[in-house]
């Protein structure tokens, strides 16, 4: 079916949940403001980082105070993004075995590009081509498509973006309503993983139509050779 797996990076792949709220919170308490919970940091998660702590800090980015306690968000995630981060149970396997066999791969997240970069290299060396948030003037965050065709033509070599009909072997794969959103701008297919930040009510309200409850069972979604 598909040679090219386009992947999200939180909730996708990783894990990122905890040092992301360890993250918000520090950047909140030290500028005398009221901590998050996980369960609310988790709903706030999925269009970048910006938008994550315009919905924690309290009157968003109309506080005054927006712009430094974002500035701590960022400076101490970049420190401590290590720090409790994994990829789900299965990942690597079935990221080596897709590589093993000849497939494609890249990463688009709305995460800042030089937090993105550094968890793919320490976590997925094979993956080589991943695109974060503000990479290049022009491209817009997700669920724009910029990102993903930026990715496919950095996997395709070229400097010509890449036509629906030769996209017809790709996919892409997230766990919220904004991968959706970014595979439906993009012309792709979207597989929704059930072990990320959104349940399966909330990903079928969403317009979901094809699910992975395990991360093994990406590999029944591969081109037959």
């Amino acid at each position: 079916m598909y040679n090219t797996f386009i992947f999200d990076l939180d909730g996708t792949l990783l894990n990122t949940l905890d040092d992301l709220a360890a993250s918000v919170n520090y950047a909140l308490r030290s500028h005398g403001m009221p901590e998050r919970t996980l369960d609310e940091v988790r709903s706030f998660v999925g269009n970048g980082v910006r938008l994550l702590m315009e919905r924690a800090v309290p009157d968003g980015d109309a506080h005054p105070c927006f712009e430094e306690v974002f500035a701590t968000f960022r400076q101490y995630y970049m420190e401590h993004s290590l720090d409790t981060t994994r990829p789900y149970e299965g990942i690597p396997e079935v990221i080596h075995a897709l590589n093993q066999r000849g497939c494609r791969l890249a990463v688009v997240s709305n995460k800042f590009y030089a937090a993105t970069q550094e968890l793919i290299r320490h976590f997925f060396p094979e993956i080589t081509v991943a695109i974060g948030e503000h990479e290049a003037e022009g491209i817009r965050k997700k669920p724009a498509p910029d990102t993903v065709m930026e990715a496919l033509r950095q996997l395709a070599n070229s400097q010509q973006p890449i036509p629906n009909s030769q996209r017809t072997d790709a996919v892409y794969i997230g766990d919220s309503d904004v991968d959706l959103l970014t595979a439906r701008n993009s012309g792709l297919p979207c597989i929704s993983v059930l072990w990320g930040f959104r349940n399966r009510d909330f990903l079928l309200a969403h317009g979901a139509t094809t699910f992975v409850s395990r991360p093994e069972q990406l590999l029944d979604f591969l081109e037959e050779s």
